[in-house]
């Protein structure tokens, strides 16, 4: 864990709870990003609007934010691309099945107590614990070079 930055993490986690206070405070609507990106595709007029801004946001904000400190990004994966499409479509498939995403139940649902979205984080968690035991205990597949 030689990249630990706990400034940097504080403060990256105040920004996505302001983000979500935020949203829910002025709109009434809650951040996931799942339910907030599929609504750029099927929302009408103003709630396109926002939805669009919102994932838009995201993305020119991590932007800035790597332009601006003069970090380098170095991308690597030992997956290959059909697996990383495949493993895209399981992701939205869950997404839809569960009725949010790991921000949206993860980040608001608890936030909110809401019984479904503690449910949903403790099968996530576990699920998540599985699969890397199973990927690199029983399948033996490598961590980063």
């Amino acid at each position: 864990m030689n990249d630990f930055t706990p400034y940097s993490a504080l403060i990256g986690g105040g920004l996505i709870g302001l983000a979500a206070s935020g949203l829910v405070l002025l709109a009434g609507r809650i951040a996931g990003i799942s339910g907030i990106a599929a609504g750029v595709f099927s929302a009408r007029g103003h709630e396109r609007l926002w939805r669009a801004a919102f994932v838009l946001g995201l993305v020119a904000g991590a932007a800035a934010i790597v332009h601006l400190s003069g970090i380098k990004v170095e991308v690597r994966s030992i997956a290959t691309v059909p697996g990383l499409i495949l493993a895209g479509l399981l992701v939205g498939f869950g997404s839809r099945l569960g009725s949010g995403c790991t921000s949206g139940h993860g980040i608001c649902g608890i936030a909110r107590l809401s019984p479904r979205s503690l449910v949903a984080v403790g099968v996530f968690m576990v699920t998540a614990a599985i699969v890397v035991f199973l990927v690199r205990h029983v399948m033996g597949v490598p961590t980063w070079p």
